[in-house]
Parts: structure tokens; C-alpha cells; sequence
């Protein structure tokens, strides 16, 4: 758990200067920046996506997911929570529409996607390696220093989720560390870089709102659907 604490704080506190000097800055150098990160997160989800070793099982994962996601309500939900906290800590609150729950929501998902959230959090919990977690906490705590000179003090409240999320994996690390295996990480993380691509797409870039939250069990469908398919050999 030491990485996801540190990976906490690192959200928190980068987040707290990018407001920090993000006050500082004219909005239309913010519009541009903006539009620069979104184009950046594009292109890491296209490169993450070219992990996969077969499309089919994304698309799957996808349409699987949507389906859950959709009906579960996640990203409602997400943005409910996102509502409530802007309310409980900014006294008020304009609901899905606020800067602050859009920030919260899109580097929710930022934070959360991506491989080295999970094999971290597993050498974390199983050895009490937190090597790759502390280089995912410096390379969320810059995100998080960009995303909040643009995106607001919203940015910060993603460190809950990411703190449950990876504590979660590192607490179940010795059950996931015996069936993850490498085919499950390229599906789960080409799944994940075409979640980035549509957080680049909808929640930076503002070009078609995509309900990407809804899309979130996708990242768990991938690894089963490849573990399903093992058990068929051709």
C-alpha cells in the first residue's frame, strides 16, 4: 500500500500547485494547453492500443462494458460523487456541467487506466515493491500539475478513487499475480488506451461527449475474456 499512498499524495500535491499557478495564467494560454494535453492523451491511447494482440477482444470488452456500465450507471455515479464533493468542499455545485466534475471525472479515469496501475499495485501488495507505483505517482503528480492549471482544484479529489482502485489490487494481489498473465495486461491495456483516446476526445478536447466512465468494466472484461479463450485451445 506504501506506492498507492505515495501515488495519493502525488496527485494532491501536484495538483495543489498547478492551481496554484494556473490562476496565473490568460485563458486563452489555458485553452491552448488544454488542447495540447488532449491531443498528447490521443496519442498515448493510440499507442497503448496497438498493444493489442487481437481487436476482436477490445471491441468485445468494449461493447461488454458499455452494456455493465451503462447499466450500473458508473458514470453517473461518478459524477454524483464528483457533485457531491464540489459541494461538501466548494460550498456549491452546478452538477455534470462544472469544470471541477468534468476534472474529477476525466482524470479519474486517466489516473485508473493503464497498466502500471495494476502490475504496481500487485508488486506492492505481494513483494512490497512500490518502484513502479513511485514512477506512476511522479508521472501523475506532472499530469496532475497540468490538468489542474487548466481543469481546476477538481483534479485532486481524483486521488480517492485511485487510492480505492490500487489499494483494492494490492490488497488481492496474491490472487491476481497467479492468473494475470501477459496477453491479459496488452488487452487490458489496448482497452485502456481507447478509453484515453475517447477522455482526449470528450473530457479535454470537447469534440463529442462520450460517456467514458460507462465504459470503465471494460478494463476487467478484456484480461476474462482472453482467460475465457485459453480454455478453448485451437
Amino acid at each position: 500500500m506504501f506506492g498507492t499512498i505515495i501515488n495519493f499524495f502525488a496527485i494532491i500535491v501536484g495538483s495543489l500547485i498547478g492551481v496554484f499557478f494556473g490562476s496565473r495564467l490568460p485563458e486563452k494560454l489555458k485553452d491552448t494547453v488544454m488542447a495540447g494535453m488532449g491531443l498528447f492523451i490521443v496519442a498515448i491511447g493510440v499507442q497503448m492500443f496497438l498493444k493489442t494482440e487481437n481487436g476482436l477482444i477490445v471491441l468485445g470488452a468494449l461493447v461488454i462494458g458499455a452494456i455493465l456500465g451503462e447499466w450500473g450507471r458508473l458514470e453517473d455515479r461518478l459524477m454524483s460523487l464528483g457533485a457531491w464533493l464540489e459541494k461538501r468542499f466548494a460550498g456549491s455545485s452546478e452538477g455534470s456541467s462544472s469544470r471541477f466534475v468534468r476534472a474529477f471525472l476525466a482524470t479519474t479515469v486517466l489516473f485508473c487506466t493503464g497498466p502500471m496501475a495494476v502490475l504496481g499495485s500487485i508488486s506492492d501488495g505481494l513483494q512490497g515493491d512500490s518502484l513502479t507505483l513511485i514512477i506512476k505517482s511522479v508521472m501523475d503528480g506532472i499530469a496532475s500539475i497540468a490538468f489542474a492549471s487548466t481543469m481546476g482544484i477538481g483534479v485532486a479529489f481524483s486521488a480517492i478513487p485511485v487510492l480505492i482502485y490500487q489499494g483494492t489490487i494490492s490488497l488481492l494481489a496474491g490472487q491476481l499475480d497467479a492468473i494475470v498473465t501477459a496477453s491479459m495486461m496488452n488487452e487490458m491495456t489496448a482497452t485502456g488506451g481507447v478509453l484515453l483516446m475517447g477522455i482526449g476526445v470528450s473530457g479535454i478536447l470537447e469534440i463529442k461527449k462520450i460517456r467514458v466512465g460507462n465504459f470503465l468494466p471494460a478494463l476487467l472484461i478484456a484480461p476474462l475474456i482472453v482467460y475465457v479463450i485459453s480454455l478453448f485451445p485451437v
